[in-house]
């Protein structure tokens, strides 16, 4: 069994969106880590994330002394349950913990997939409806915004928490498909608390030192894509 003093490390990526929401709970909770980062982990994948996450074989991957614990969302929880410091991540009503879960999976389900959509498209005429239905995706996170911040600053009302760290994945994503295609997904008519909530996350003293630029995310899909 696991404690609270055991060592810890993250395997994780600087591109990755989805080691982003382990880094920001690990910092939420003041956990002291060993960060081993991947930095090409699309083409050369270490010894140590493959013997950890045989399954998948992605990062992240929190290793708590002697166990291995994969995908993000679980890795947030977990790091919520396994350590009483720092504030709570998750809601603790149990509806509220459920309707958070509820929408961290419509993020990765329907808005990841839409933003796979549009960059995966093969023509304008698919390109289009797939950045349609992104906005569609958008306008409903923006809604579940509205009710779940109850006009405080993050989906957790005053603070940051489960349903933020989930969200907070999809702005570098958005930010690299708007560069490429001259659209702007967030928009102040359709999206206004979207935009000020993204203001407040990118700022946010749990999420600021890890989260790369906007440049250096364009700058990532550039050489990913092959693109000039």
């Amino acid at each position: 069994m696991t404690q609270n003093n055991d060592t810890v490390k993250l395997i994780g990526s600087w591109s990755s969106p989805y080691a982003l929401r382990a880094r920001v709970a690990l910092h939420l909770k003041s956990v002291k880590y060993e960060y081993l980062d991947e930095p090409d982990v699309l083409n050369s994948k270490s010894e140590l994330l493959l013997k950890s996450n045989p399954i998948y074989k992605k990062v992240p991957v929190l290793i708590h002394g002697d166990v291995s614990i994969c995908e993000s969302l679980n890795i947030v929880q977990y790091v919520d349950e396994a350590w009483s410091s720092g504030p709570s991540i998750l809601p603790s009503h149990p509806y509220e913990r459920a309707n958070a879960r509820f929408w961290a999976l419509f993020v990765d389900d329907k808005i990841f997939g839409s933003l796979d959509a549009v960059g995966g498209a093969k023509d304008d005429e698919g390109r289009m409806a797939a950045a349609g239905k992104l906005m569609e995706c958008l306008a409903t996170l923006e809604e579940a915004f509205q009710k779940s911040s109850k006009g405080l600053g993050f989906f957790g009302g005053e603070n940051i928490g489960f349903l933020d760290i989930a969200c907070g994945t999809i702005l570098g994503p958005v930010s690299v498909i708007e560069a490429f295609s001259g659209v702007k997904f967030l928009r102040e008519e359709t999206t206004p608390g979207l935009i000020q909530w993204a203001e407040k996350f990118r700022a946010h003293e749990a999420v600021k030192p890890y989260m790369p630029t906007v440049e250096e995310f364009i700058a990532f899909a550039k050489k990913k894509f092959g693109v000039e």
